[in-house]
């Protein structure tokens, strides 16, 4: 099995390679979503979360978003204790859904901060999806409904999607120019020398 991971900042279309990948039967972990669920979820968490912050965090017996977005953002060493508090359960929980796959030749995880968190530990392969940043700016901006500035303040909490190209394995170009499914094919033909990269679905292992 080969595990890939899919990163790139906002706007660069990283979810739309993820759709292409599960349209090919290539299984996705989807990190952020899956983040969610283990910190609504997982009692570790829960408990180390509670020990950090009290127990307003799962104020009524649920996350309290707000209370932790508010200590995310009020200190820039917050995000790095709540970080390392979740990102190891993530990958342990990763881990485990690449043995439910263990039939898949390819795999992968999706990640905004996959070289941020050390997600890469968990892959074999990084792939970067680019885009200029006028366009991924434009993009953000469509899609959440919000002004530049906004977006701009957002890309500024993540690493520079330039160094993220230069540190991946594979590039896939979506600037709105280059075909995407041409090269996601050749991205999944390359890891595989006999191109039997597809999976069955999921509900069917």
């Amino acid at each position: 099995m080969i595990r890939i991971g899919i990163t790139g900042g906002i706007g660069s279309g990283k979810s739309v390679v993820s759709r292409l990948m599960r349209l090919l039967d290539v299984p996705v972990y989807i990190s952020d979503e899956e983040s969610k669920r283990l910190v609504a979820t997982d009692e570790a968490i829960r408990k180390e979360l509670t020990s950090l912050l009290g127990p307003e965090v799962y104020a009524g017996g649920s996350l309290n978003k707000p209370f932790l977005a508010a200590y995310l953002f009020s200190d820039e060493s917050h995000a790095a204790r709540v970080n390392a508090i979740i990102h190891p359960k993530v990958k342990d929980d990763f881990r485990q859904w690449v043995k439910r796959h263990k039939d898949c030749p390819v795999v992968a995880m999706e990640s905004a901060i996959l070289i941020e968190a050390g997600f890469t530990d968990v892959v074999d392969r990084v792939v970067s999806v680019y885009a200029p940043k006028e366009v991924r700016l434009r993009r953000a901006m469509l899609r959440d409904e919000v002004s530049r500035e906004a977006v701009e303040s957002r890309m500024g909490h993540q690493m520079d999607d330039e160094r993220k190209r230069d540190l991946a394995d594979y590039v896939i170009t979506n600037d709105g120019e280059s075909p995407l499914i041409p090269q996601v094919l050749s991205l999944l033909a390359s890891l595989s020398e006999n191109n039997a990269y597809l999976c069955r679905p999921e509900s069917e292992h």
